[in-house]
């Protein structure tokens, strides 16, 4: 189950004059930091989800709290979203954050992959791997999964191995792929192949662990020799002894370690805000502190799945929506909550927090209304490019994979054959996720994925049968992970036969604002443009879309994510201040409304800049999910 103690006691380093060493103390149940005991108390923080001008200040924050290290993910499709083009610049500078971090005073713990969960878009897998194989079995031992993520690491471990604690950075440990145990495969193979690939490339001297839910399965499918055990649990009070011990099951002497204590928990669209109270957590920090354990805060902030970076759990199939404010003790914006002041209380009994002030929350303006106008539709948009958009002909319908079109939009468009002149039924039993059908420009229904797959339609030879079909999200949790390609995934039906020739047009929006489009017209999924300006810096913002119905937003080209009012919680959309451009600049707003009915065609809208968030709206009753934390919890 575990290898002896020598294998993870390393050689101390000299580094700087320093001897620099992290290991474990399994006379004494520690780890030992230079020779010390040591224990850390952590927060979980997305780099990818905080934009770059706030990193410092989330991780001076954390630090005031009381926290002596935080704990990252590394999304491997946040760094390679096409195959063989990486990206560690600006937003994507990992390296960057780490060091930033241990400038700020915090060791890091790192959760490296390749696999991450985390609510993120294919749970961190890179979109491209669908393409150049279609039927991978990811987090297995496929040869040419193993052959993907071994040529990750090769490019990404030697950009970490000069972090490591022992050769002067600030990273004591590095995860071994992520709660395995509740993976379906209970791949060893799989898992020993990840262990040789960070020996190899990062040596013997970082401590390698894994973390798995409590529960006896979990533990055996995700625990290797070689790798500390770990476990994580909710805010569960006594329950967290009984984690614990079966943590000794696996790990009979060594630090206690809690590798995700929960501080709230996600969101789907649909359904209700989730929120922890605050003592529940307060309370179950203070017993896991009491025990001399080890504990990581997941997740000290949430922060925000801009763009397309959301992923979505199943079954059923549930999309996250763009906020990712967890209840965390920061919100989503990085501001200071009662959670934070609570948790900093518990701290200070076990450990002296800075004697410094805490860092205030961020300034927020509102900026106001800003009049939105009707700028074209989506079948405008395939004509206006220039270039062109890449038409791709077929005989049945490709995936967004097999075009090359991995996030966002993908339209499907067959010149009808025959008039239909009394209603027909379409069906698209493989829509992914959400689709809208029209017929020349003429919406005529919502398909979507686990729910109504059928529509009647109606038209005439020559005409255009079009069918704009939104990715929401990769399944990133589960065997649904197994089954992630995204468009339309098998064919489509007239009346029960099966329809041939298709165009089908990936939808780049990031480029829409250098498309002239002024002369449209239609009441189709559309485009709606505004602008404004302000005197001042700027300042954070939320975005209310209250008017507007779902769609994806853009300001000054900046991917600000989805909305989706219609359906709730998230009704407004934090806006950082760095996606603002101050005086004299203008700044424009772009949204692409897929459903709306309130502003019809050549009719002005607003969008309204406001200085207060809303990601908690009630929706409908009985669609929220319960809130019996502890069965939901098992899930991660």
């Amino acid at each position: 189950m575990f290898w002896p103690s020598s294998i993870l006691l390393f050689t101390a380093y000299i580094v700087s004059g320093q001897n620099r060493s992290f290991t474990i103390d399994y006379d004494n149940n520690t780890f030992l930091k230079d020779g010390e005991p040591f224990r850390y108390i952590s927060g979980s923080i997305h780099y990818s989800r905080i934009p770059p001008i706030y990193w410092k200040d989330r991780l001076m924050k954390m630090y005031v709290a009381g926290l002596n290290a935080i704990q990252i993910y590394i999304p491997w499709n946040f760094h390679e979203p096409v195959k063989g083009v990486y990206n560690f610049t600006g937003a994507h500078d990992v390296e960057g954050f780490i060091k930033l971090a241990q400038d700020v005073g915090l060791v890091v713990i790192l959760r490296s992959g390749p696999y991450i969960c985390g609510e993120w878009e294919f749970g961190g897998l890179p979109a491209w791997m669908l393409k150049e194989d279609p039927t991978i079995q990811v987090r297995t031992s496929d040869p040419t999964y193993l052959q993907f993520v071994g040529g990750w690491y090769d490019v990404l471990y030697p950009k970490i191995k000069p972090l490591l604690y022992v050769n002067g950075g600030p990273i004591i440990t590095v995860q071994i792929e992520n709660e395995y145990g509740s993976y379906f495969a209970c791949d060893y193979n799989y898992l020993r192949f990840l262990r040789e690939k960070a020996v190899e490339l990062l040596g013997t001297d970082v401590i390698l662990f894994s973390t798995d839910g409590s529960g006896a399965h979990n533990l055996q499918c995700g625990s290797l020799e070689g790798v500390y055990t770990t476990v994580d649990f909710g805010p569960t009070g006594q329950k967290c002894r009984k984690a614990f011990f079966l943590q000794r099951q696996w790990e009979p002497r060594g630090p206690l370690v809690n590798s995700e204590l929960y501080t709230g928990w996600l969101d789907h669209w649909g359904k209700n805000h989730s929120v922890t109270h605050i003592d529940v957590v307060a309370k179950s920090l203070d017993l896991i502190l009491s025990m001399g354990a080890n504990v990581n805060m997941y997740m000290f902030e949430g922060g925000t799945n801009f763009g397309y970076w959301n992923g979505a759990n199943y079954p059923p199939y549930q999309s996250v929506p763009t906020s990712y404010d967890y209840d965390a003790p920061l919100t989503e914006a990085g501001d200071i909550t009662d959670k934070y002041i609570a948790l900093r209380q518990i701290i200070s009994k076990y450990n002296p927090v800075p004697k410094m002030p805490i860092p205030p929350s961020t300034p927020k303006h509102a900026y106001g209304k800003v009049s939105m106008v009707f700028d074209g539709t989506v079948q405008d948009i395939l004509t206006r490019f220039s270039p062109p958009l890449p038409v791709n002909k077929s005989q049945l319908p490709l995936t967004m994979e097999q075009i090359g079109s991995y996030y966002g939009y993908i339209l499907y468009r067959h010149v009808i054959l025959v008039n239909l002149t009394t209603a027909s039924i379409l069906s698209v039993p493989g829509v992914r996720d959400r689709a809208n059908v029209m017929v020349n420009g003429r919406p005529l229904g919502v398909l979507e994925r686990g729910g109504e797959t059928d529509v009647n339609i109606t038209g005439t030879k020559g005409q255009y049968l079009d069918i704009l079909v939104e990715n929401q999200g990769r399944i990133g949790f589960g065997s649904g992970m197994l089954n992630n390609s995204k468009g339309i995934i098998s064919n489509v039906l007239l009346n029960g036969s099966i329809v041939e020739g298709w165009e089908i047009y990936p939808l780049p929006l990031e480029d829409l604002l250098r498309v002239n489009l002024s002369m449209a017209t239609g009441i189709s999924p559309s485009i709606y443009v505004g602008n404004f300006s302000f005197q001042g810096t700027a300042e954070d913002t939320y975005l209310d879309m209250t008017n507007f119905s779902k769609g994806q937003v853009f300001i000054n080209g900046f991917n600000l994510g989805r909305y989706w009012p219609s359906l709730g919680p998230q009704i407004r959309l934090y806006v950082p201040k760095s996606a603002l451009l101050a005086a004299p600049s203008i700044n424009y707003v772009m949204l692409f409304e897929t459903e709306n009915v309130l502003c019809p065609s050549k009719q002005i809208c607003a969008v309204e800049f406001m200085d207060t968030p809303l990601i908690n709206a009630t929706v409908p009753a009985g669609s929220s999910e319960e809130e019996g934390q502890e069965i939901t919890f098992l899930r991660r």
